[in-house]
C-alpha cells in the first residue's frame, strides 16, 4: 500500500531519527525521544511502527541484508581461513561503527524477523567455514562453531568502547582470537565446548537487554 505523501515523509523522518539516536544511545533509547526528534507526535510513531522490533527491523534492514551477503560470499572462497576471516573483519567493522549494531548483533533484541533469520545464517556460515578450515588442516579439530561464536559476541560487546579510545583496535584482538584457533596454537582444552542451547542462554543473559521492552 502507497503512504500518502504526508505520511510517507512522517515515515522517513522517523526512521532517519531513529538512526541518528539508535546510533548514538543504543537500542535502549527512549521511542519518546525519537518520536521528538522527528517532530512528530508519538502515536504517529506507533502507527507506523507498533513496537520497538517492528522500528529496529526497518533501521537496520539493509545492515542486516549486508550481513547475510558477506556470510554468502565467504561460503563461495575456496580458501576457508581467508572466508571466515574476511567474513568477521566485515562484521566486526559494522559492529565498530554503529553502537546500535553492535547491541542488535552481539545482544539481539527478539521480535527481529530479519535479525533472528541471520542469526541462524551467521551460525551456519560459522560451521561451515570451520568445518571446510579443519578440512584443510588450518583450524584445530577440537574447535565447533559454539566455541567461536561465544568468543565473538564476547569480543564484540568491547569493541564500541575500544574504537571510541582507538578506532580499529579491535582488528588486534580479532586477529589474536583467531590465531588461537589455528592448528599450530593447539593445546588440549580444559572444559568441553558449549550445546547450542547453552550457549543461546549465555547470548541471551548477556548485556542490559534482559529487561528491554519491545514498546
Amino acid at each position: 500500500m502507497t503512504l500518502r505523501r504526508d505520511a510517507q515523509r512522517n515515515r522517513e523522518a522517523l526512521l532517519a531519527a531513529a538512526r541518528e539516536v539508535f546510533a548514538a544511545s543504543g537500542l535502549d533509547a527512549p521511542l519518546d525521544v525519537i518520536a521528538r526528534r522527528a517532530e512528530v507526535g508519538n502515536a504517529t510513531l506507533y502507527r507506523h511502527f507498533p513496537d520497538r522490533a517492528a522500528l529496529v527491523e526497518a533501521v537496520f534492514h539493509d545492515l542486516l541484508a549486508e550481513s547475510r551477503r558477506l556470510g554468502e560470499e565467504a561460503r563461495t572462497s575456496t580458501d576457508a581461513w581467508t572466508g571466515l576471516t574476511g567474513y568477521l573483519e566485515g562484521i566486526f567493522a559494522g559492529l565498530a561503527a554503529n553502537r546500535a549494531a553492535n547491541d542488535l548483533m552481539t545482544t539481539g533484541i527478539q521480535g527481529v524477523a530479519s535479525l533472528d533469520a541471520l542469526n541462524v545464517h551467521n551460525r551456519e556460515t560459522i560451521d561451515i567455514l570451520v568445518s571446510r578450515a579443519q578440512e584443510q588442516g588450518i583450524v584445530r579439530d577440537d574447535v565447533v562453531a559454539e566455541d567461536l561464536l561465544f568468543l565473538l559476541a564476547a569480543l564484540g560487546r568491547v569493541v564500541p568502547a575500544s574504537a571510541s579510545v582507538v578506532p580499529d583496535s579491535w582488528r588486534r584482538y580479532l586477529a589474536l582470537l583467531l590465531d588461537g584457533l589455528r592448528t599450530q596454537a593447539a593445546r588440549p582444552l580444559p572444559a568441553p565446548p558449549l550445546a547450542p542451547d547453552q550457549l543461546g542462554r549465555v547470548l541471551h543473559d548477556l548485556g542490559p537487554h534482559k529487561a528491554r521492552s519491545s514498546r
